[in-house]
């Protein structure tokens, strides 16, 4: 049994998002290349983007703190703190209407 704490890890990412050149910030939770389950808890600073990408499989995101927007032509969801949004399974855009935290859940196809 391991146990984090996912609100110590938002506010380290946070920071490291908001003096970074790309005002982002991710580590890795749980999972990886060798599990069909990764989460990553995703910092971006304000005003800041993942830009357009793929979906690799079935994924959500929870956004822990802030606002984010989830993108995917021609659609677009809002999130605040509490919030779980379920990524389409096409490309898709996440952007950041404040500082915000999200822990993205994803589950690879095989």
């Amino acid at each position: 049994m391991q146990k984090m704490s996912l609100t110590a890890l938002a506010r380290n990412q946070l920071d490291a998002a908001r003096t970074g050149t790309s005002g982002r910030s991710a580590s890795t939770v749980y999972g990886g290349h060798e599990r069909v389950l990764r989460q990553t808890v995703i910092a971006l600073r304000g005003g800041s983007a993942l830009g357009e990408h793929g979906n690799p499989g079935e994924a959500t995101v929870y956004v822990l703190s802030g606002r984010v927007r989830l993108v995917a032509d021609p659609d677009e969801w809002e999130g605040s703190a509490g919030d779980l949004l379920i990524v389409p399974e096409r490309r898709h855009s996440l952007e950041a209407d404040e500082d915000s935290v999200v822990l993205l859940s994803v589950a690879k196809r095989a």
